[in-house]
């Protein structure tokens, strides 16, 4: 058996289940091509199930990745968030909120809620992807959906009313309309911000309209009116959002947490090694 033949289709769903786990595409690539080393060095005519020996390949590394990966982010400059992607997976309604709710768990927790929540894994696969017994994988995936549904909105917007909502943001945040920003934002609205120390960034969460607002004004009174270049609308990471080329050069990423029409969390992505990927779908729409 070649060895492609197997991995190649399941190439995509291993992406997916890395960066789930990671929440940067290189090291989810990196974790990926790994896997497939090991499928080569792998007894393949004795494989009865070979997506289930590649998710647990794939597990595993993530769990090893994510061991250093906590010290990393420890040692991280400023608020660390997940690298941006524009994707639309459907049926897969894990945002970049959800995400961010994720990283406040064990990686055990983490993976037992993912495979079984959102990758469709009865407990049985789960134990063998994570060594450990399927009680104990139920037990995990309880406490982290508990976590989980803390972080759903409780009244979301449609697809649509998302997108009108970012539009709405990125006219009134850049001309410094406070009345409209007044009107989209929450009272108790969060603004996260990833330098990474690359770029400039706010190092530490904004809370509160009023303050972010201030912010906002400010920042029009320093680049002046419509100084930042629209470059992509659309989704990213399962929420509203908006590409924008900023007056420094900055590639940057705007996506909108939303719960009953208002916006109550902004997430900025301004780290370059997070954001290449960005770069090129941009470009490859543009062209």
């Amino acid at each position: 058996m070649n060895p492609a033949d197997a991995f190649d289709p399941l190439r995509p769903r291993l992406l997916r289940i890395a960066y789930r786990m990671l929440g940067i595409v290189a090291e989810a690539e990196d974790v990926v091509q790994e896997a497939y080393l090991r499928w080569h060095q792998t007894d393949r005519d004795a494989v009865r199930d070979a997506e289930a020996v590649l998710v647990r390949t794939v597990t595993r590394l993530c769990l090893d990745v994510l061991k250093s990966a906590r010290v990393r982010r420890e040692e991280y400059v400023g608020t660390w968030l997940p690298e941006p992607i524009i994707e639309t997976v459907e049926g897969d309604d894990l945002t970049l909120t959800l995400m961010m709710a994720l990283e406040r768990l064990s990686p055990l927790e983490r993976a037992a809620f993912l495979l079984h929540d959102v990758f469709g894994m009865d407990f049985e696969q789960v134990a063998k992807a994570i060594e450990r017994d399927p009680a104990a994988c139920r037990q995990l995936a309880s406490r982290a959906r508990a976590h989980v549904q803390e972080a759903r909105p409780r009244f979301p917007v449609t697809e649509a009313r998302g997108h009108e909502l970012a539009s709405a943001f990125y006219a009134a945040s850049r001309s410094g309309d406070t009345h409209a920003l007044q009107a989209l934002l929450a009272q108790d609205v969060v603004f996260y911000a990833d330098g990474g120390g690359k770029t400039k960034a706010v190092l530490n969460p904004i809370f509160g309209q009023e303050k972010i607002v201030r912010m906002l004004e400010a920042f029009v009174r320093r680049a002046g009116v419509n100084a930042s270049q629209l470059v992509h609308e659309g989704t990213i990471d399962g929420l509203p959002a908006f590409v924008t080329l900023e007056p420094d050069g900055t590639l940057q990423t705007t996506a909108l947490g939303i719960e009953d029409g208002r916006i109550v969390a902004l997430y900025v992505t301004r780290n370059p090694d997070k954001l290449k990927g960005i770069r090129r779908a941009v470009v490859e729409e543009s062209s």
